[in-house]
């Protein structure tokens, strides 16, 4: 089990027929039911990529940023468009610059490099544009929080406008203008537009024409909200909508250079294409220091130089690729043997800054706890840090603050500059940090699920039908549907080993499944067993045969009786505040304790290592009663301590090994029992 808790939605009988009655199919209607849609109209409201769009002048300062900038065109004025490294950034950047200089401005693009100047407007950029007569510097997608460069811009003569998307602090830039939709003095409807997204809104108001400058654009717009993770709600629906359609029908010379380069299918295109092939190769260029090839793709109209810079890019994303496979073998090596802490803070001063990011969401994902490498620079190091189950990388970096020199991010990525001298101390209360709030055994990630289903609605007409949801993403997810029951016939690994195909039969309904990044050992499974799987559904094409196939999310044991992740009563004992009544909740029975044993030594092999909750789901399997996480460990420690057996934490598995022996134990020996007897009659 990849996640620890399915959390399965019902979707409702009535909004379903509601729905159905309405011409949804009955897939869709099930997937909008279990999102909280009741009714046509807000499934309208829901999926709409139609709506018109609000003004842009509805944006706080949006009209005097268009002042300023008309007065800048009329005078002939140097204008600056300074942006950021990503997509979003690029996007913005290059959206802008095309349209002033179509407007017939002095302009020119500005994008700090990362590695040597870092986010947003900083003292030498702003110097070195002053010297280059710059009049007017617009900022997209930075700027925000830019207080004591606002005031070096004013010093230096040089007005600033300021657009950007990101939450506001309690000070604003003194600029000519503060365009953010999070300005908490604004009223605009849609707040989670992406910077390249506030950059076509300024587009759009100088311009007076917003459907011709989305027409013109929309591509771009479309790039950066995915790439960015904006929710696609509202206004973003029509972005990415008309921007698919775009790339389908008439890219840009450099999106249609890099979408064959990457061999991307125009009809297939999506916004998962663009997040999982088109923008890692974009970010590369920020990434890897050669910004200049993303800018140079989206502003020129000469294929044959896009080919080239396609080319480029693609290159430069293999070459990322390469440091970040390098940096995680030195990472993983830096880790110590046996037991690892509750958060591993790593640190070398050969690792490349734009890449140690994606290193450590890889590490953090495969060792189950949040991650922070930091690059050394001298007495000095930058860190980039990712989360894991849940854990709050800002508040955790926030109440350790006296330890860092400076740090931002959110819940789940964040990034800080400490020194060296401080990185001891900082991994030791971030360990307890960490430590505090992960129980040993508690399911850390949570796997959301739509709806289940039956194997009759998976028909070729009702996936097709899923269509209906796109553009899929963050707020309106590609749909995941559960089946529960099912045998699995065959497994046949695929793409050398790294993946599995499956087939799996519930009644008379036969079901192909792929797996990708699985292996019938890591997934903990074996032709026979009987298993639930939850999935996305899409239609499979292959040598003319067109059919439905499950792309496998996760797979568990199927359960004909209650089993629970409840390990609070647990947690309890295992830090001495245990309760009567949670005394009594995990104390076995010889019944239970018997299915444990049994269960444990069905097992082949001299070792078994499962993650905690799919051991106790196999359990429930074989044995039919109703079992939760907190009473499976606490018969392994009753076990423990007679030893019966030994296990061990390694990553989010348990490690068993059963010792053989001759006669019966006395469990009533065990410590654990005493203390859960003790307990109890408190």
């Amino acid at each position: 089990m990849k996640y620890g808790i399915w959390n399965v939605k019902e979707p409702q009988v009535g909004a379903v027929n509601a729905l159905v009655g309405a011409g949804y199919a009955p897939l869709v209607s099930m997937v909008l039911s279990s999102r909280g849609i009741e009714n046509p109209q807000q499934a309208d409201e829901y999926l709409s990529c139609d709506r018109p769009l609000p003004s842009p002048l509805l944006l706080t300062d949006m009209e005097k940023a268009v002042r300023r900038i008309r007065q800048a065109l009329d005078r002939k004025e140097k204008i600056v468009v300074y942006g950021d490294y990503d997509v979003d950034g690029i996007t913005a950047t290059c959206l802008l610059t095309d349209f002033l200089r179509k407007q017939g401005a002095d302009c020119l693009s500005y994008i700090p490099g990362r590695l040597e100047e870092g986010y947003g407007l900083n003292v030498t950029a702003i110097t070195q544009l002053k010297e280059e007569k710059a009049n007017l510097i617009i900022t997209v997608d930075c700027g925000i929080t830019a207080v004591e460069e606002a005031e070096l811009c004013r010093s230096m003569g040089i007005d600033l406008v300021i657009t950007d998307h990101h939450e506001c602090k309690e000070q604003l830039p003194r600029a000519v203008a503060v365009v953010d939709p999070h300005r908490p003095d604004g009223g605009y409807p849609h707040k989670n537009l992406s910077g390249v997204g506030v950059a076509f809104k300024l587009a759009a108001a100088i311009s007076g024409d917003q459907e011709a400058v989305l027409e013109e654009y929309s591509d771009m717009v479309c790039l950066g909200t995915v790439a960015d993770v904006m929710q696609l709600r509202g206004e973003n629906r029509v972005f990415v909508q008309k921007g698919l359609r775009r790339m389908t029908e008439d890219p840009r010379v450099g999106i249609a250079a890099l979408m064959a380069e990457t061999g991307c299918d125009s009809r297939s295109l999506s916004a998962s294409t663009i997040g999982f092939m088109l923008a890692p190769r974009i970010n590369a260029a920020g990434r890897m220091g050669q910004i200049d090839l993303a800018v140079d793709l989206f502003l020129t109209r000469d294929p044959a130089k896009a080919a080239s810079l396609a080319q480029a890019l693609c290159e430069l994303n293999r070459q990322r690729q390469a440091v970040e496979t390098e940096i995680y073998r030195q990472a993983v090596s830096m880790l110590p043997d046996g037991q690892l802490p509750k958060a591993i803070v790593l640190a070398d001063e050969t690792w490349h800054q734009g890449v140690v990011g994606i290193v450590a969401s890889r590490i953090a994902e495969e060792y189950c706890c949040p991650t922070f490498l930091i690059c050394m620079d001298g007495d000095h190091g930058k860190a980039s840090s990712r989360s894991y189950g849940g854990f709050n990388l800002f508040a955790s970096l926030s109440s350790l603050s006296h330890l860092l020199e400076s740090y931002g991010g959110h819940e789940l990525a964040a990034g800080f500059t400490i020194s060296r001298s401080c990185i001891p101390a900082f991994r030791q209360e971030i360990c307890a940090l960490a430590d505090s709030y992960y129980s040993d055994d508690a399911p850390r990630t949570v796997l959301e699920v739509d709806c289940e289903i039956s194997p009759e609605l998976l028909t070729l007409n009702n996936v097709s039908s899923l269509q209906a949801l796109e553009p899929c993403g963050s707020g309106c997810p590609r749909p995941v549907l559960m089946m529960e029951g099912l045998v699995i016939e065959r497994i046949i690994p695929v793409g050398g080993g790294k993946h599995i195909r499956l087939r799996l039969k519930k009644g008379k309904h036969t079901l192909n499944a792929i797996y990708f990044s699985a292996t019938a050992e890591s997934a903990s499974i074996a032709p026979g067993d009987l298993v639930d799987a939850a999935f996305v559904p899409q239609v499979n094409e292959f040598r003319g045969e067109v059919t439905v196939q499950m792309n496998i999310l996760d797979i568990r044991p199927s359960c004909s009786a209650p089993c629970l992740p409840e390990v609070g009563c647990y947690r309890a004992l295992c830090s001495g505040s245990l309760t009567p009544q949670a005394a009594q909740s995990l104390l076995p029975d010889r019944s239970t304790l018997a299915a444990v044993w049994r269960c444990l030594q069905s097992f082949p092999g001299p070792e078994i290592r499962e993650s905690p909750m799919c051991l106790c789901r196999k359990i429930v399997r074989r044995s039919g009663a109703a079992l939760s996480l907190g009473q499976m460990m606490a018969c392994l420690d009753i076990f423990s301590d007679v030893e019966l057996l030994t296990y061990r934490r390694y990553r989010n598995n348990l490690i068993l090994q059963i010792h053989p022996r001759e006669g019966k134990a006395d469990l009533n020996r065990s410590k654990t029992m005493q203390l859960l007897l003790q307990a109890k009659e408190r």
